[in-house]
């Protein structure tokens, strides 16, 4: 399961980011997840809360954005919504999709006391 590395992360950046602020407490994290992305929410939002514990942001409120997907087809040009990484572009029907939004995860926000 990945999601535990990433929760470690996210961990990482949040402690780090909460020392620099001589903060308390960590009372929200915000993370941005695209759609097309290998990460399962509800798996990181589990994961989250196992490796927070004891920790500075234990206990802190985690918000999951979730970010659409976009691609631009090579065959036709055109920029489209993307569900899935292997798609068919819904314009032209080529599988030759470039994914331009939608595989990223990012912690938007972090709210300290």
């Amino acid at each position: 399961m990945h999601e535990m590395s990433l929760a470690e992360g996210i961990l990482q950046l949040v402690e780090e980011t909460a020392a620099r602020e001589r903060a308390q407490r960590v009372k929200l994290v915000v993370l941005e997840i695209g759609r097309l992305s290998t990460v399962e929410p509800e798996a990181l939002r589990f994961c989250f809360d196992a490796v927070t514990r004891g920790s500075i942001a234990q206990d802190a409120a985690l918000e999951i954005v979730s970010i659409d997907g976009q691609g631009w087809c090579m065959q036709c040009g055109q920029t489209q919504p993307m569900v899935e990484v292997h798609g068919a572009c819904p314009t032209c029907g080529s599988y030759q999709m470039q994914a331009t939004a939608g595989t990223e995860m990012r912690v938007k926000e972090i709210e300290i006391d």
